[in-house]
């Protein structure tokens, strides 16, 4: 059977049911009081399939209130599909694609897909990466056409210099990426680098004297690696990262860069190699859903589709 026959991508009952389980794992929880007992179904042609009320604070609900999906029209079987189509590409998928694939407008699946990506992104409660006995790798790089760029080079009078993408990975753990628009490796370092682990970096001067146990590497003199000292788990994440910029999605907004990096993050720290497969990764970013919001008319949204292809 393809996977593309699972319930849970055809039938909206079997999609809601799929969805509880993954949410409420030991039954509804009011999203407006937090109680976690008391719920009961509304049944009847008055009320809409997988509508509950609250006994506590008599408040109606369903799987998608308070989540990132809340007030949509779209289908949970599209919804559901849409995540696992991102999750289980490596490179990442189009919003053309996603339209083909599920029959809707190019601006229905662009939005959906950022509110995906929401949902892929890490708690904004987070904790730093590494810790005492653990190293961190620490890069950036400069998106461009060209999956090589590392640094921007002879830009011609009045260019914009490419954006500037920060990763820290701790190794056996969990890469964190960000679009630094004013560059502020310093603040970055302080917000999500614990501070007594072991910072490995490139020979850049920004990474000097910003930890006490720190050690890089050279590039500049062809050195990448000294040991067990060398960034090359970043950079085989920036070059995934980059193909899928070029080959999958062309272009993405600055304002937008988050939340493709959250994406790409997202699969990386959820990888086959950890034991995770595509159907594992799906329900993980479904639990994500939880606790967020994104609408058209957001301070960072536009209610038309954006100039790019992704």
């Amino acid at each position: 059977m393809s996977a593309f026959d699972a319930p849970q991508f055809t039938d909206e009952t079997k999609a809601r049911e799929y969805l509880e389980a993954i949410r409420w794992p030991d039954g509804p929880v009011c999203p407006h009081c937090g109680s976690l007992e008391g719920a009961y179904r509304l049944e009847g042609k008055k009320h809409r399939p997988g509508l509950l009320k609250c006994k506590d604070c008599r408040e109606q609900f369903s799987v998608t209130v308070g989540t990132v999906f809340e007030r949509s029209k779209i289908p949970l079987t599209k919804w559901v599909l849409a995540t696992h189509l991102m999750c289980s590409s490596k490179k990442g998928i189009s919003s053309h694609q996603i339209a083909r694939t599920l029959g809707v407008t190019y601006k229905t699946a662009w939005f959906m897909t950022h509110r995906i990506r929401e949902a892929m992104a890490p708690a904004k409660d987070a904790g730093p990466l590494g810790g005492e006995g653990k190293t961190v790798e620490a890069d950036e790089t400069y998106l461009s056409k060209s999956p090589k760029t590392r640094k921007p080079a002879g830009l011609p009078l009045g260019a914009k210099p490419a954006p500037q993408v920060f990763s820290l990975v701790e190794r056996g753990g969990n890469v964190r990426s960000m679009y630094l628009d004013d560059k502020n490796i310093r603040g970055a370092l302080v917000q999500h680098l614990h501070e007594a682990s072991r910072l490995v970096t490139d020979g850049s001067n920004v990474y000097k004297a910003q930890v006490v146990n720190h050690e890089s590497v050279d590039h500049s003199k062809y050195e990448w690696a000294r040991g067990d000292v060398h960034t090359n788990t970043l950079e085989n994440f920036f070059s995934i990262f980059k193909r899928g910029l070029i080959g999958t999605y062309q272009h993405m907004d600055k304002k937008h860069l988050n939340r493709y990096l959250a994406e790409f993050d997202f699969r990386r720290n959820n990888r086959v190699k950890l034991g995770i497969n595509d159907a594992q990764r799906t329900a993980i970013a479904l639990k994500g859903i939880e606790g967020k919001r994104l609408t058209y008319r957001s301070p960072d949204e536009t209610q038309t589709a954006p100039l790019t292809q992704g």
